[in-house]
């Protein structure tokens, strides 16, 4: 019974969060009774429902060394077959098999197979497309042959086509970093052989040895990501929209993996900044989910003061930031506490990087994004931003935590910061973040730096600034232009994840992803790229360009949650949309809304919420 009860107690659990996530309308009174028993009962039994436990034949100490995943498998079939090195039928028989779904497991009866027949003078290959971005492996599987030692195949896995065309160390670089993506392996004889950690869409498959007669009976894409419903949802008049809403919730469901990543190809680490677009979109579509804590935490330990997390002093501000964030949609007050002393730590380290002039003078990595990286006074002007953001976030943050003093010392330190205005920044990320501080007036800065030469000089992650600077100046319609666009143009060239960075300019002339580039066109993965993302070593799949996901649903279906989660403000603005409607998860359940205009141009509202939650007026 002590082993059968932590699975039932997790089983519970599990049917009750998904019940309540999913539809505590349908259930009416039944769930609101469920809602308001279920916290006592996960209180009483947490330690149990924590104990998952392995087969009998482990110790406990065992047990408790054991590392578990979150992640569930899932095998996917290709969707079809890109590029193959014959079309004679020579060297490749029967490749469309590969496109039937399989079981995965191996027969001794199965004599219609795909061959792959090498030569001397030819080693076969064929590229396969998995239809969208994937997190995972490969599995491949080989049927009966003459001689049962294993087959040499060389793997090579692409977030674009050509990226999985491509050799290690050649011009475009191509890498192995951080995840493993071409490579030589070994394939049994009817057997099966799992292998590959990392972000693709695209395998290529070829053989390594001459005279080799391979069977193959499967090709599969061993997708590893989080079982998660999409409780979020965004629905309007303009399918684009709609499709880049979904896009960006997805790019980010990729990336939550044991830990909220930044991408799951490269870098496949717990980077600070890149957090806090990726945790917007999460509280939009997924909701309290556990892997936000959990990383917040680990970037913590990691990173003991006096340093800065990641090495990059902005990204320890981004941490306040997103503590404050987080605290105003779920209102977790004990967790809250657990990093009190290490806030206040940290907001008294950063007041010691202000001169007399009320200027900041952090020292360590001096980052916002990489364009911005060559310019001291973009980069002046958006850590001086920030700084004034944090001690904002602090200042609340100790008022919620019931320290006046505190809370009185950090709000004045964030007023002399606003008396130093910096000069000389003409750059789109660090104006963006200058209207968000009160540094400058939102709508000039929108006029004069934001809306200049339309989509270009963006970035994917300080892209999300730009629109949040564009909605302070009221200029929801103009934003939405630009969320079509310069996310939109990503879905123009195949996209079905959002990538690290994307220059509008390298599109004129480009080729879709999921195509193999012609004479006289560009290769949008390999062709372009500066910084840390040149080449094939650019991620196509980065949780930080997820910005519109978290945007459209808090400034189209306007929702705000406030005081803890239970309050929300509801502030549509539909531009030239004809209505918007979708859900928005909460601690209380899902908020509904539905906008809509009338004849007359009128917005009108519906709007449903959960017991537990009210609406409040913008303040």
């Amino acid at each position: 019974m002590p082993r059968l009860l932590p699975l039932l107690l997790s089983t519970f659990r599990c049917t009750c969060v998904r019940a309540l996530n999913k539809g505590e309308e349908k259930g009416g009174r039944k769930f609101y009774e469920l809602r308001t028993v279920l916290p006592l009962l996960l209180l009483t039994f947490s330690p149990l429902l924590c104990a998952q436990q392995l087969p009998p034949v482990f110790s406990q100490t065992e047990n408790d060394q054991a590392h578990r995943s979150p992640m569930v498998k899932t095998y996917l079939t290709p969707t079809r077959i890109v590029w193959q090195s014959d079309d004679s039928g020579e060297f490749i028989q029967n490749p469309g098999l590969l496109l039937k779904k399989s079981n995965g497991q191996v027969a001794v009866n199965d004599p219609k197979l795909l061959r792959l027949i090498s030569t001397k003078e030819h080693k076969p290959g064929i590229l396969l497309d998995f239809g969208k971005e994937l997190h995972g492996g490969v599995k491949i599987s080989m049927g009966i042959k003459p001689g049962k030692e294993p087959v040499k195949v060389r793997v090579r896995f692409g977030e674009s086509a050509m990226e999985a065309m491509s050799d290690i160390g050649g011009e475009q670089n191509a890498t192995n970093e951080h995840s493993l993506r071409d490579f030589v392996i070994e394939v049994p004889w009817l057997g099966s052989i799992e292998v590959g950690e990392t972000g693709f869409r695209f395998v290529r498959i070829d053989l390594v040895d001459p005279d080799v007669n391979m069977p193959l009976y499967a090709v599969q894409a061993a997708f590893i990501y989080r079982d998660l419903d999409y409780l979020g949802s965004f629905e309007s008049s303009d399918q684009r929209l709609n499709d880049i809403w979904l896009t960006g919730a997805y790019t980010v469901h990729l990336n939550m993996q044991d830990y909220l990543w930044d991408g799951i190809k490269r870098d496949r680490l717990v980077w600070v900044g890149d957090l806090h677009p990726e945790i917007m979109t999460v509280a939009s579509v997924f909701g309290n989910n556990e892997v936000v804590p959990r990383s917040l935490d680990l970037a913590r330990d990691q990173h003991p003061l006096p340093q800065w997390m990641n090495t990059i002093s902005s990204y320890s501000m981004w941490w306040l930031i997103i503590h404050q964030q987080w605290y105003q949609n779920y209102g977790d007050l004990a967790y809250l506490k657990e990093q009190e002393s290490y806030m206040i730590a940290l907001l008294d380290q950063l007041e010691t990087f202000i001169d007399e002039n009320n200027s900041e003078t952090l020292n360590g990595g001096r980052f916002l994004d990489w364009p911005t990286s060559p310019d001291p006074k973009a980069v002046h002007a958006g850590l001086q931003s920030m700084m004034i953001l944090t001690f904002d976030a602090g200042s609340d943050m100790m008022r919620t935590l019931g320290k006046p003093m505190r809370q009185k010392k950090y709000a004045e330190v964030a007023v002399r910061l606003r008396k130093h205005i910096p000069e000389g920044n003409t750059t789109k990320q660090a104006g963006a973040m200058m209207a968000l501080a009160g540094l400058a007036d939102a709508k000039e800065v929108n006029r004069d730096i934001l809306k200049k030469d339309g989509v270009q000089n963006m970035s994917t992650f300080y892209g999300y600034y730009m629109l949040e600077a564009m909605a302070n100046a009221g200029d929801h319609a103009g934003a939405m232009d630009v969320i079509r666009q310069y996310w939109g143009g990503m879905l123009d060239l195949g996209a079905t994840t959002f990538w690290e960075d994307f220059d509008i300019n390298d599109s004129r002339n480009a080729t879709p992803i999921d195509a193999l580039v012609p004479t006289g066109k560009d290769d949008i993965h390999g062709d372009f790229g500066e910084f840390c993302y040149v080449g094939y070593r650019h991620s196509f799949c980065h949780g930080w360009a997820s910005g519109p996901t978290a945007w459209l649903s808090q400034h189209v279906l306007g929702i705000t949650l406030v005081d803890g989660g239970d309050a929300v403000r509801i502030t549509p603005h539909l531009g030239d949309l004809d209505y918007a409607k979708g859900t928005y998860p909460t601690k209380h359940g899902l908020i509904r809304v539905t906008h809509f205009k009338t004849t007359s141009g009128k917005v009108e509202s519906l709007v449903e919420l959960p017991e537990g939650i009210k609406r409040v007026d913008l303040k």
